[in-house]
């Protein structure tokens, strides 16, 4: 699910949860963000068949989906708001872990390039090998921001889910790839789109939602990520009440999944209806003092911060700035902050403080956030502030 991050782009083929078998509980571990348990899950089933590139893919893309939770990443605001994914900070995992990340990614090319070379129509390969170029695509734009390099793995793996399609054309499941690269591609500026059509794809934003609206209706294994990607895609172009009955569904469906709760208070945030926003985000504070499964790991700082962004755009200053200095309070829970959180809290305190008419109390704000996180887009946005005091948008 990427992009709730799972939000936010999901393009990347994974099989959706069926049956009651060792995949399906290992995809059920992975969509409700129990990333320990499912690449242990996976691991497990790969060791059995450690020729299954399919499995190396999800060993893969669970070690990616596990940096982007620990950066506070995995979110559709990814692609709207503050916080494009384009505009993120370069996160730094680990070594050992980007290390295996890649040679999983390696390992399925290599055995899913034998099983081609053998049958050029084996469409189950290239699906496969597609994901796998997905996958490395996305590690390229959302952790190392090498965008040249990730955009010829994106070419890669359009242009073989487009065969498939053409090989296959009542494979739905393959149509994922090609609706959401049409869609991002559609979506860049002009000389963007030229280098995206040198990569060998030129992108239809209309047409790729109607593609990816397909998949999210009749495709099988990957119906779900179809719909996970449309939730954050529909907020993108404002049309969040598209979103939300499919998010309650998935909400029934992955419980554990805390941050597809957060996205609903945010979109009915978006749609001007506080007090639904407000009691989602209610609901989630109680499961959290009640140690609910998957809701004891969320940090309160998350909280916090939510509820009093939504407090800010809705002009209750005095509740959110009580609220957003929670997640800043001591110098020891700065530390445990992930950057774009911490960054957002102060500039948001800034911003509060502007419009209050303390202008002093807001420049403090915008340095700290500055400090705090120098490269997030939110510190950028506190510099130019410094220089001319925080005004709500036109029409806000």
């Amino acid at each position: 699910m990427k992009l709730f991050r799972m939000v936010a782009l999901v393009l990347t083929g994974v099989s959706a949860v069926c049956a009651a078998d060792p995949k399906a509980e290992a995809l059920d571990l992975f969509y409700n963000m129990d990333f320990d348990e499912a690449l242990a899950a996976f691991e497990k089933i790969l060791a059995a068949s450690p020729n299954d590139a399919e499995f190396h893919n999800h060993v893969a893309h669970t070690l990616l989906f596990r940096e982007l939770l620990r950066n506070g990443a995995l979110e559709s605001q990814m692609v709207s708001g503050n916080n494009s994914f384009i505009r993120r900070m370069k996160m730094e995992p680990p070594a050992d872990v980007e290390k295996r990340f890649f040679a999983e990614i390696d390992k399925s090319i290599v055995i899913t390039q034998l099983a081609i070379s053998q049958n050029p129509r084996d469409t189950k390969a290239m699906q496969i090998q597609a994901t796998a170029y997905a996958l490395r695509a996305n590690y390229g734009f959302l952790v190392r921001k090498s965008w040249m390099a990730s955009l010829g793995d994106a070419g890669r793996a359009y242009r073989l889910d487009a065969q498939v399609v053409q090989l296959d054309p009542k494979n739905i499941d393959a149509q994922l790839l090609v609706g959401g690269f049409d869609y991002i591609v559609g979506n860049l500026t002009w000389h963007m789109r030229l280098v995206g059509a040198v990569a060998g794809f030129h992108g239809d934003k209309d047409r790729g939602l109607r593609t990816l609206e397909r998949v999210a209706r009749e495709g099988d294994d990957n119906k779900r990520d179809a719909q996970i990607t449309l939730c954050a895609l529909y907020r993108r172009e404002g049309q969040t009440g598209k979103a939300i009955p499919m998010l309650l569904e998935l909400i029934e469906l992955f419980p554990r999944n805390y941050l597809m709760r957060f996205e609903l208070a945010q979109m009915y945030g978006a749609l001007g209806e506080r007090a639904k926003a407000l009691a989602v985000l209610e609901a989630i504070r109680q499961k959290k003092e009640k140690n609910a499964p998957g809701y004891g790991r969320i940090p309160w700082d998350k909280i916090y911060y939510e509820t009093g962004n939504l407090q800010f755009w809705f002009d209750d200053f005095d509740h959110a700035l009580e609220n957003l200095k929670k997640v800043t309070s001591s110098p020891e829970q700065m530390k445990e902050l992930d950057l774009n959180t911490g960054a957002l809290a102060l500039m948001r305190q800034g911003q509060v403080h502007d419009l209050r008419k303390e202008r002093g109390a807001a420049i403090d704000a915008y340095r700290q956030a500055i400090q705090f996180a120098p490269e997030a887009e939110a510190a950028k946005e506190s510099q130019r502030y410094l220089n001319s005091p925080y005004k709500p948008p036109p029409g806000s």
